[in-house]
């Protein structure tokens, strides 16, 4: 990569014609483009398989939930209903009782979580979207929409009225427990719907409405274990978790989706990171042929050096012409590959090229800040690069 001649004029010196040289540039700028596209489809990929991940949370999970501060469920005043009724920044919200509970079928038994909703609750998030099978419970009934797992642990059908469900749950109170069959609330069920969303949701939740959920726990009319809550497209999420502390009394905690699954975000921030180290580490050994390159340039331009040492020119100024040269290939190099990158992002967008399953593409998804990032790393390590070879322009060099 020949230098600009403008800066060639200014400063008498010629980059040098040596083959080697070129050779070793060349490298030098090829390792440079494909590093920077290889950490942007990198980080576009991460970023698809992010997505991809918490559409799953976000299928059970509401914009909001109100968890009581203490224990393990809350009362809700009429005044407090209406108040979030009221509330414009509020499009849905929805009561739901949800306890663990034991239940049988046909000599099998299995642990899951009871979660009794209201009619509200498919207004909050798109759960029902993910049946595959049957259909969503109906009011005042004793129908259950249940996992994929579970249902497959149970070898559970769909309105199957000659073996029941069975569910059981302890009832409230104090004291040994002398008699086993008066010990806990029971229920017989019907499968009406099967779900399937992931692994673990699956394995864990079964569906009842909420009058069945407050019988068979004994609640009172008004007690509730939490609310989930839908924002409305215009307001923002603190004035309504604010809005929602000030309906409550301050009496509950207020957590977004983010801290309903710390643990998942936690785990993809931690592996973006990972990856994005990993890479740049790829970035940084493509460098060191630039450092290589630049540093045989001041070898062997060394008597032009000196001459122009001699003549009146700084010792930065000599610095600063290789400094401009490492900067250059790293600025092209590092465009160019990003431009490579993000073509290769939207073939697979556009054609699904690659597959997970036959009816599954790779995801990967085109954000800004990673373009942002990979421009930001290359020009960063460029420069440090640069830095590092031309800071080997020294007095004792050029005397």
């Amino acid at each position: 990569m020949n230098f600009p001649f403008y800066i060639a004029k200014r400063y008498a010196v010629s980059l040098s014609k040596s083959t080697a040289i070129n050779v070793i540039t060349v490298i030098a700028s090829l390792g440079i483009i494909v590093s920077a596209m290889a950490l942007f489809v990198v980080l576009s990929v991460f970023s698809g398989l992010r997505e991809f991940s918490l559409s799953f949370s976000n299928a059970t999970d509401s914009d909001l939930k109100v968890e009581p501060i203490s224990g393990k469920n809350y009362f809700i005043t009429p005044g407090q209903i209406q108040a979030l009724k009221n509330y414009k920044g509020i499009t849905s919200y929805s009561t739901v009782i949800e306890e663990r509970a034991l239940f049988f079928y046909d000599q099998k038994e299995q642990v899951a979580q009871l979660k009794g909703v209201d009619t509200r609750f498919n207004s909050v998030n798109d759960f029902h979207k993910y049946l595959f099978a049957g259909s969503w419970i109906e009011p005042q009934t004793n129908e259950v929409v249940v996992g994929a797992g579970i249902s497959r642990r149970l070898a559970l059908g769909l309105f199957d009225y000659n073996h029941r469900l069975e569910v059981f749950v302890p009832k409230p109170g104090k004291g040994l427990i002398e008699n086993p069959d008066e010990a806990f609330s029971k229920a017989g069920l019907v499968a009406s719907g099967i779900f399937q969303v992931s692994e673990d949701v699956d394995d864990k939740y079964i569906f009842c409405d909420i009058n069945l959920a407050r019988e068979l726990l004994r609640f009172q009319p008004n007690q509730v274990t939490y609310v989930e809550v839908k924002i409305a497209p215009n307001y923002s999420e603190a004035d309504v978790v604010a809005q929602l502390q000030s309906i409550f009394n301050n009496k509950v905690k207020v957590k977004n989706r983010a801290q309903l699954n710390d643990a998942l975000y936690k785990m993809l921030n931690t592996e973006n990171v990972v990856v994005y180290l990993i890479f740049t580490l790829v970035i940084i050994i493509a460098l060191f042929n630039l450092i290589g390159a630049l540093i045989m340039m001041i070898i062997e331009k060394k008597n032009n050096l000196r001459t122009l040492y001699f003549l009146g020119t700084e010792l930065k100024h000599l610095k600063n012409i290789f400094l401009f040269q490492g900067n250059i290939i790293t600025v092209f190099g590092g465009l160019l590959g990003l431009l490579l990158g993000m073509g290769l992002v939207a073939l697979q967008q556009h054609f699904e090229w690659i597959m997970i399953s036959p009816s599954l593409p790779y995801p990967v998804k085109f954000e800004l800040k990673n373009c942002i990032i990979v421009i930001l790393t290359i020009l960063i390590l460029g420069f440090l690069a640069s830095k590092i070879a031309s800071s080997t322009v020294s007095k004792k060099l050029v005397e």
